[in-house]
């Protein structure tokens, strides 16, 4: 499959979701969706779809607010040349990315800044494991309404999405981030329930 595509007319974002090690399993993505957000990217056979890039473990994050820092490269080699602890390199819709979950401040020594999200809802006495997706989406299409024991991020690089959650809906648009935060609520301790879907 060719690496670098951007369809039109079509979803495009690169998902995070950080969960409690404890409780790293997450409820499936509707069958509708190809890859379930759980297959590994290389297993991708179409460009719909939601796919796994990368998983790391990041232990306990500590006191004080975290944030999702997203750089691109031009070169994996050149993304891991700087990545520090709590990054991970991947590739992904034809870039190398560092993803670092870090402090508002951090800054890597190069690298193309795409977006800081945050600050990230966690529990500094907790350890967690990060999961990092790509997903393609075609307009209309949901993911199953499922749960995460950490907060969950989305930043779009193309097309526009619907966020469903208990507190109401949100849209956003390319070039946008999202989060969905954890927290008790009257759903239970496995955090509120979500779903996605794509507008355009």
């Amino acid at each position: 499959m060719t690496r670098g595509w951007r369809p039109r007319g079509k979803v495009v974002l690169i998902a995070w979701s950080l969960m409690v090690m404890a409780l790293a399993a997450t409820e499936p993505a509707s069958t509708q969706v190809p890859g379930a957000c759980n297959a590994p990217v290389s297993q991708r056979l179409s460009e719909v779809g939601c796919y796994l890039t990368a998983s790391a473990v990041l232990g306990s994050l500590g006191p004080g607010p975290v944030f999702w820092h997203l750089y691109t490269y031009p070169t994996q080699a050149a993304a891991e040349a700087v990545k520090g602890p709590h990054g991970t390199v991947v590739e992904s819709f034809g870039k190398a990315w560092l993803y670092t979950i870090a402090s508002e401040g951090w800054r890597p020594s190069s690298g193309e800044r795409v977006a800081v999200l945050g600050p990230l809802a966690i529990t500094s006495d907790k350890k967690y494991t990060a999961r990092y997706m790509e997903a393609v989406f075609k307009p209309g299409m949901r993911a199953a309404i499922h749960r995460h024991s950490g907060p969950e991020a989305w930043y779009l690089i193309s097309g526009a999405q619907c966020l469903e959650t208990p507190d109401g809906i949100t849209v956003a648009r390319a070039g946008v981030s999202q989060e969905c935060r954890h927290g008790d609520t009257p759903l239970g301790p496995s955090g509120p329930s979500r779903r996605v879907a794509a507008l355009e």
